[in-house]
């Protein structure tokens, strides 16, 4: 491993990349978006039942849930989508390769600043409900809702890496966004609705096709953070639409997570390869 990358270049790109984010203010910006939306959800989700505050941790965490399958997706999308290409074309890219650095440590050391800028804004942003869902619900509630977050930190990070490998493959950076835009359609709006018109397809055969369409769900990071944050699988199967086919192998969330791990892993492999 030592022979494949310098950790000290690594870490200096990844510091330069995390300093940059810090100076423009992106950081801030996302953490207070996330703030303001998650205290709103958590104070004002049940007010249709005459209800303020966080009443309910299974009615907060799935609300939030609902926020983070459309926000963390695009924000890591539009945060990674132009950190190779946009360096060709400022004509940076040649003076940066021009430098005692490999490819592989240019790759990684861009992803680990952009990832502890993106992990920053997220914790950051949900630190607030965390404080406050703990004084409600004491120490089970905070578990609960720690593990939400890391979840959807890790959603951040597989989109994170998608980016990146968009940013390698495009021509320029117009390319590149139409790539990251299309590909969050897809994921976040698209996937379900391929998944359903499929399943009720074969609704002649509903046991054999519900088998096999379940474990598309694999497919779709989104849909992985979906399943890793339902309290129970019967839970989860109520909600309808895709969920409600999930198999029970899934329900847990260390199969999950892991599946969430090599979404991370597996773009940022195919990346660096095309970089190659």
């Amino acid at each position: 491993m030592g022979a494949w990358f310098d950790a000290r270049q690594v870490a200096a790109l990844a510091g330069k990349e995390f300093r940059d984010r810090l100076r423009n203010r992106w950081v801030l910006a996302v953490a207070a978006v996330f703030t303001a939306l998650s205290l709103a959800i958590g104070y004002f989700g049940g007010a249709e039942q005459g209800v303020l505050g966080p009443r309910s941790l299974e009615l907060v965490i799935t609300s939030l849930a609902s926020l983070v399958i459309y926000l963390v997706p695009m924000i890591a999308l539009l945060l990674g989508f132009d950190a190779v290409v946009g360096e060709r074309e400022r004509g940076s890219l040649d003076l940066l390769l021009s430098l005692p650095l490999t490819r592989a440590e240019l790759l990684l050391g861009k992803y680990l600043g952009l990832a502890a800028a993106l992990v920053l804004a997220t914790a950051g942003g949900f630190a607030l409900m965390a404080l406050l869902l703990a004084r409600q619900f004491g120490w089970a509630g905070l578990y609960h809702y720690l593990g939400f977050v890391a979840s959807a930190v890790l959603l951040g990070l597989a989109f994170l890496s998608l980016a990146l490998w968009l940013s390698v493959l495009s021509r320029d950076r117009a390319q590149a966004s139409g790539l990251a835009i299309g590909l969050w359609f897809f994921f976040v709006l698209v996937f379900d609705l391929l998944l359903l018109g499929m399943l009720v397809a074969g609704s002649g055969d509903q046991h054999a096709a519900t088998d096999w369409i379940a474990w598309l769900l694999l497919l779709n990071p989104a849909d992985l953070f979906r399943i890793v944050n339902a309290f129970s699988l019967d839970q989860l199967r109520s909600a309808g639409g895709v969920a409600s086919i999930v198999p029970p192998a899934l329900a847990s969330p260390w199969p999950t997570g892991a599946a969430l791990l090599a979404w991370i892993a597996a773009p940022l492999g195919l990346a660096a390869r095309s970089f190659r």
